[in-house]
């Protein structure tokens, strides 16, 4: 999986670098409230500014639906760029058109340029060749360092590659080389995945390709429960795709084969902590065995994260995509603090990645993010990457030479 990397773009000096950026961060009353997608572009912005090359930046920032929306306008997002950067950090009010290739064409060396937000423009999405044109008039090379849209086929990640001499940056040659090991079976064994999160359907297809790849899989967060009705456990309120109950019976037998053969283990919750409503309230609050009817589980209980660290234990491999409980509403944030802290723990001894999404959101919140392997940016990316999917953003990347 390698692709064609900054060095093979040749001398940058005076050139325009449009760089796509996965900028989709939060914002709380004008301002960032997570500067973790900002600072993971820092390391492409240096080595092109250093290069003296001239920085043109655009993404996307939540879901304006293809009009403007000031709501979403990455103007707050320029200015922390320029703080955590150090670099001024100029704003354009347009995406593409005369305003933004007059700011362009202003820029001199080492200089960079944020565009304003990409959906605002209904071509964006729909990958249109006209729009992707439009801004391909912005750069004289095209970088893709957006990771967390690498599996969307977007103008702004697919079409532009074809326009402009195009390459990798520096976060996604990290990530590629991250989670290579994991897709392509070469990571160090014993290799545990930990999947969490609300819904089953969206990690069936992760779960039937990692299977017979890995040595355990544990699973947490609501999509475990159904997985356990699909085993006549009692799950009371708890989350159940009923729908998938079906399916949910075809990869526990495959499991069971699996282990009959190579001895692996599928581990599911053996207690719960409950509660009657996520209300904050904690009526109910209690942790059981078996779920009564009128409470809902709402995070792995003690038996359970000791079960999965009794399998983490030997791992020499972790990937981690999703967290075991409702990890924002304390006390249902513990499950995943405790498996968090112990592979934080076995920093240096044990290859953890934590794949994205709201299991990089909760490691760092609980503060362990810089002690993993790896955090990605992407969560849905990570996911189809490491079960071999291809992701249109990086097949419309040349390959290395």
């Amino acid at each position: 999986m390698a692709y064609r990397r900054i060095d093979g773009l040749g001398e940058l000096r005076g050139k325009r670098a449009l760089v796509r950026v996965d900028l989709n961060v939060p914002l709380k009353e004008g301002a960032v409230a997570d500067d973790f997608r900002i600072l993971a572009i820092l390391p492409t912005l240096e080595r092109l500014r250093s290069a003296g090359a001239r920085v043109v930046l655009c993404s996307h920032l939540g879901r304006p639906k293809g009009t403007p929306n000031p709501e979403f306008s990455l103007e707050p997002v320029a200015a922390r760029l320029s703080e955590l950067s150090g670099a001024s950090v100029a704003f354009c009010s347009s995406t593409v058109g005369e305003e933004a290739e007059a700011a362009a064409a202003a820029l001199t060396d080492g200089e960079v340029l944020l565009l304003e937000n990409l959906r605002f423009q209904p071509g964006e999405k729909s990958n249109d060749p006209e729009f992707a044109a439009a801004l391909a008039k912005l750069g004289d090379v095209f970088i893709n360092d957006a990771f967390g849209v690498c599996h969307r086929a977007a103008a702004s990640v697919v079409a532009i590659a074809g326009l402009l001499p195009a390459a990798c940056g520096e976060l996604i040659a990290a990530e590629v080389d991250a989670l290579s090991p994991l897709r392509e079976g070469t990571a160090p064994r014993p290799f545990v995945v930990v999947l969490g999160g609300a819904k089953l359907g969206t990690k069936i297809p992760v779960l039937k390709a990692l299977l017979p790849r890995t040595d355990a899989i544990c699973v947490g967060g609501g999509m475990a429960y159904t997985l356990l009705k699909a085993m006549g456990k009692p799950i009371g309120g708890s989350r159940c795709e009923e729908d998938l109950l079906e399916v949910a019976g075809e990869i526990l037998e495959a499991s069971r084969l699996q282990m009959r053969e190579t001895g692996q283990e599928l581990v599911l919750p053996r207690d719960h902590v409950v509660a009657k409503a996520l209300d904050g309230s904690l009526e109910g609050y209690d942790v059981v065995e078996d779920v009564p009817d009128d409470v809902m589980a709402l995070d792995v209980g003690p038996a359970s994260v000791a079960e999965f660290i009794r399998v983490l234990r030997s791992a020499k491999t972790v990937f981690w995509n999703g967290p075991l409980g409702v990890f924002e509403q304390p006390p249902f944030h513990l499950g995943t603090e405790y498996v968090a802290s112990y592979l934080a723990g076995r920093q240096g001894d044990c290859h953890t990645i934590v794949g994205g999404g709201d299991s990089a959101a909760a490691t760092r919140q609980l503060g362990f993010a810089e002690r993993m392997s790896w955090v990605s940016t992407g969560g849905g990316a990570s996911l189809l990457f490491v079960q071999g999917e291809d992701l249109p953003g990086l097949s419309a990347l040349p390959a290395a030479s």
